[in-house]
């Protein structure tokens, strides 16, 4: 029965090893580690690129893995994305994709010059449609109201969460629940447990005990480096806008 299959077309049965074979219209290639099945004309779909060089011949197989499928050493995951643009002619993205950087660079790797456009377009829609972040910092300069800092978006929130921690006989507790309101907002309204010898620190100096101004001042260097940018601040006239009792921040 196989000589028979064989007779009637060559290729049928037989593992995809290498685009050297002009025969077989569906090839199997290794990227990164992860097998992926395409048909030859799509992968040739655009003239000069990298993929389209390697299925016509212009430029040779140079590495194959254990089964004898063209090997390229680059990230497996994203080809994902690469080959999907080759088979429908558009980019399309999953709406929390992070990778954009990646991609593009894998793009340029494949002399994908379409693949680069479209990641263009898509991260200027995106930019188009993603709402503005905003952030508040508010000081009562009252040890029953303390510091309040409340920003739209919660990943920054985990930032500022991130940057603290609860020290209590000689042991990490991690960021103190006490002082989480929402995944949004975070209230200090005191420093000190009434367990002795308890203090809130910098992860990064266990010695260093935080004040309001402390929090503040760490509070405005994590917005200011992850591109929030001061509107308004008020009572300023004080010198310095860490001692002002309001900060507003946009992205």
């Amino acid at each position: 029965m196989e000589s028979e299959l064989r007779q009637i077309n060559p290729d049928l049965l037989q593992p995809s090893k290498s685009f050297k074979k002009p025969s077989s219209g569906t090839i199997t290639i290794n990227v990164g580690g992860y097998l992926y099945a395409a048909q030859r004309q799509t992968l040739a779909k655009h003239p000069g690129s990298l993929l389209e060089e390697m299925v016509t011949g212009k430029k040779p197989v140079l590495h194959v893995d254990s089964m004898g499928n063209t090997f390229i050493d680059r990230d497996g995951p994203i080809f994902r994305h690469v080959l999907n643009f080759l088979r429908m002619g558009e980019l399309v993205l999953p709406e929390d994709f992070k990778e954009a950087e990646l991609l593009r660079r894998e793009a340029d790797f494949y002399r994908l010059s379409e693949l680069a456009q479209a990641l263009q377009d898509w991260e200027q829609q995106q930019a188009g449609q993603r709402e503005p972040a905003f952030l508040e910092v508010t000081d009562s300069h009252e040890r029953s109201q303390g510091l309040k800092v409340y920003c739209s978006d919660s990943s920054f929130i985990e930032k500022v969460k991130n940057r603290l921690v609860q020290i209590s006989k000689s042991r990490l507790d991690g960021f103190p629940e006490e002082f989480e309101v929402s995944s949004n907002i975070i209230q200090f309204r005191h420093f000190i447990k009434s367990e002795q010898g308890s203090r809130l620190v910098l992860k990064q100096d266990s010695t260093f005990l935080c004040t309001l101004e402390c929090l503040k001042l760490e509070t405005v260097m994590l917005a200011l480096k992850g591109g929030f940018r001061l509107l308004t601040s008020l009572d300023s006239s004080r010198g310095s806008v860490v001692q002002c009792e309001a900060l507003h921040f946009v992205k």
